[in-house]
């Protein structure tokens, strides 16, 4: 496993086919902040947020998950990381160097073994933002990624193996045996999270609410505005964290949650939980059953086109 460079999640980058109707949810309903727009790009904030932005949309005849991106705590350690990439086999989209998005810094891009691109960068400006208030519900930060993957456990440990992830928890059953797994770069439950499905793409992106009370009142606000609620509003056991999971207008899973759990690292042992067991997926029992048509939703559309990265 290498040395832990990365230290959290910055953004999550869509491509849309219909940008207007997708900038109206995440800007309206949602509750995030248009920050910049250019030319069919938009740069979404969350306000108690210090990165620059959270979500990137670019209209597209297709959509996609374009980009996840991940902070780094300097330009040194930016280079060490492409070092180490390009020893281990992995292909660079691009050399590290200036970031030309809001916020500037220092990164590159590279593709991990699903073909995903994925960025790295250190020294972006931080944005101001502020605290955000009772009763304020609008989401306070990007809390995690969760990314489809045909092949688990190879998604797994490519990312144990070059990008110093560490495991928490995994969900498994009799039936399905492992489904997916919960990965760490600080002492957050999870940043990303790996679940088996039938191809390469978005499973969700997950917002954190100010609490229990915001939460709340943020997912009524999109039930009233019509937009379709899968699942929720429960607890999981895995992160101990609050869920409730609607679909954008182009059909991506995105989720409302509250904090997750924080570990200490040092007598962490992951756990595997029976996710047919109902306590595990909801611990409060409030939420509609886990079922198949509930996970089908969440496999999403295919990621076309994205490069096939050899097994390293």
């Amino acid at each position: 496993m290498s040395a832990r460079l990365l230290t959290h999640l910055r953004h999550v980058d869509l491509a849309v086919p219909d940008y207007d109707k997708q900038l109206g949810f995440y800007s309206g309903v949602w509750g995030l902040t248009k920050v910049a727009e250019d030319s069919g790009i938009s740069f979404l904030a969350a306000e108690g947020s210090p990165e620059q932005y959270v979500i990137r949309l670019r209209k597209a005849d297709e959509k996609r998950l374009d980009l996840v991106s991940y902070g780094a705590a300097s330009p040194a350690d930016v280079d060490t990381l492409a070092e180490r990439l390009l020893a281990g086999g992995v292909q660079l989209i691009s050399q590290p160097g200036t970031v030309d998005t809001p916020g500037g810094g220092y990164g590159f891009r590279f593709f991990d073994v699903d073909g995903r691109t994925v960025e790295v960068s250190a020294d972006v400006e931080v944005r101001r933002h502020r605290r955000i208030e009772e009763r304020e519900s609008v989401p306070v930060k990007l809390s995690h990624v969760v990314l489809n993957s045909p092949d688990l456990n190879r998604t797994r440990e490519w990312y144990e193996r070059h990008l110093g992830f560490r495991l928490s928890d995994t969900l498994s059953s009799p039936h399905m045996g492992e489904v997916m797994h919960f990965m760490r770069i600080s002492t957050q439950h999870h940043s990303m999270a790996i679940a088996q499905g039938p191809h390469t793409s978005l499973h969700h992106v997950s917002f954190e609410m100010r609490g229990l009370d915001e939460y709340m009142r943020g997912s009524g606000r999109v039930m009233r505005a019509g937009f379709r609620k899968i699942w929720g509003p429960g607890r999981h056991m895995a992160g101990d964290n609050t869920f409730t999971y609607f679909l954008d207008p182009h059909g991506n899973t995105v989720e409302y949650t509250t904090e997750l759990e924080c570990l200490d690292e040092d007598t962490w042992h992951p756990h595997i939980y029976d996710f047919s067991q109902p306590e595990v997926t909801d611990q409060w029992g409030t939420a509609n059953p886990m079922n198949e048509l509930v996970a089908k939703e969440s496999f999403n559309d295919p990621d076309r086109g994205v490069f096939v990265a050899p097994p390293v």
